[in-house]
């Protein structure tokens, strides 16, 4: 087993009898699946524009239901909960449980990663510790997006991140915050561009504009990792030599 504590995240539980019906309504995920039993359920949080502005998870462990949040969003995602609670029996309390991941064999309690197996476990409970895990070159060898990164609050567009192969969106479960736009992107349009991998020679800082030989862009470059790296991109603009400042890159 190889685990280390999840740097960076905030855990919050959420209290109430009306706690997961109430996050049924605002987020992009069916969490109903864990009234029922324990589990973990990767989600996120849209603007009425169906723009991005957070992804966490949801648990449910130990009888008790957290929020696994990334802590440079925390703050955001619980005045907007705290907004849109109204009369709804719920309440948010803080949680000094640390979250744990890691590979191979999990420790007892330890959910599977449901964005991909690749990811390994979360467990929830006493710090953990081991040897560093590379978790970007996993990423960007699944095209896994990263907060902050990746995911851009009031810019990203979860299907264009891959949301739907990353089991984060539910499209039978009903309205929530933002549905309508992310309804038709999936089923009235094509997808024009979304987050890929591609190979890259030479190295530029994350957010680096890629162009054309024309000098048209063509997207923007993000994490990289060896030879490859994660790119959102317009996909009829992948044929010929692309360049983000000083790396050449080429679509896979």
């Amino acid at each position: 087993m190889m685990g280390e504590t999840a740097p960076h995240r905030r855990l919050v539980a959420l209290q109430g009898p009306d706690a997961l019906t109430f996050l049924q309504g605002l987020v992009s995920n069916d969490v109903l699946p864990l009234t029922k039993a324990e589990g973990l359920v990767y989600t996120a949080l849209l603007s009425p524009q169906g723009k991005y502005l957070a992804d966490f998870f949801v648990v449910q462990t130990g009888g008790q239901v957290l929020l696994d949040l990334p802590e440079s969003l925390a703050d955001g995602i619980l005045r907007r909960l705290t907004l849109y609670r109204l009369r709804a029996a719920v309440s948010f309390a803080p949680c000094d449980l640390s979250v744990t991941r890691g590979l191979g064999e999990p420790p007892a309690g330890a959910l599977p990663d449901p964005r991909h197996s690749a990811l390994g476990w979360r467990a929830y409970g006493a710090p953990g510790a081991a040897p560093q895990i590379d978790w970007d070159a996993i990423r960007v060898a699944h095209v896994i997006p990263e907060t902050g990164i990746e995911l851009i609050p009031d810019e990203t567009f979860i299907l264009e991140a891959g949301f739907e192969t990353l089991h984060g969106v539910d499209f039978r479960k009903g309205c929530y915050v933002g549905q309508e736009v992310t309804a038709r992107m999936k089923h009235k349009t094509e997808l024009r561009k979304g987050l890929i991998r591609v190979g890259v020679s030479g190295s530029a800082p994350p957010g680096t504009p890629i162009l054309m030989a024309d000098g048209r862009e063509a997207g923007t470059l993000y994490t990289q990792s060896g030879g490859a790296a994660l790119a959102h991109l317009r996909f009829d603009r992948l044929s010929g030599p692309l360049t983000a400042g000083d790396a050449s890159l080429i679509a896979a």
